[in-house]
């Protein structure tokens, strides 16, 4: 969906990115699928969806996406926002086992620290900064952030732990906001773009 405005690309390699494009529609926003360094010329943000972050790495060396991603996010400045699988992606630290990862974000994140698919649950967190309502969380074989180091922000807590964070124009949830009705997080998200930060 792009009628010549800047839109917002969506990591189409695998997981819930369908999720996330209704999420951007009824929020009025363009979108485009990204398989393909080209992809992403002319979208004015990207977001990483949940998944299988091995997969997507292989699929990411394949098509030659990870330097392309570092340059969309680090030297054109514009923002990028993962959501589990894409979270663990953008981290500077994978354990549970190590794995390569893009290093825009400066946290250490913990694969599947959850437990198996069945220990899926539903929250509500606290993102105080951004809503002055609980926002509903679903967490999915997530991940959970270990170290959060200087320079980035935590937006969000639930059961205590970070699981949404910022550091410059990188956002990073562990939850899957795409699975809710709640539009909290992706708002906060757009106006990253719009604000230019």
């Amino acid at each position: 969906m792009n009628n010549g405005r800047k839109s917002v690309g969506i990591l189409a390699v695998q997981g819930d990115f369908e999720l996330h494009a209704k999420m951007l529609e009824r929020l009025g926003v363009e979108w485009k699928l990204v398989k393909r360094p080209e992809d992403l010329v002319g979208a004015a943000a990207l977001i990483m969806p949940g998944g299988e972050s091995t997969t997507m790495l292989k699929f990411f060396a394949e098509e030659g996406l990870g330097p392309a991603v570092k340059e969309f996010a680090a030297a054109q400045g514009k923002p990028i926002f993962g959501t589990c699988a894409g979270a663990i992606l953008l981290a500077r630290e994978v354990l549970n086992p190590p794995q390569d990862h893009l290093g825009l974000l400066d946290v250490t994140i913990e694969r599947n620290a959850y437990g198996r698919q069945i220990d899926s649950s539903v929250e509500q967190g606290d993102c105080p900064e951004i809503s002055s309502e609980p926002v509903e969380m679903v967490f999915i074989r997530a991940p959970i952030i270990r170290r959060v180091g200087e320079g980035v922000r935590v937006l969000g807590r639930a059961g205590g732990l970070p699981v949404l964070v910022e550091q410059g124009n990188i956002l990073a949830a562990t939850f899957h906001p795409e699975l809710t009705t709640d539009e909290t997080i992706h708002r906060y998200f757009l106006g990253k773009i719009a604000d230019g930060k």
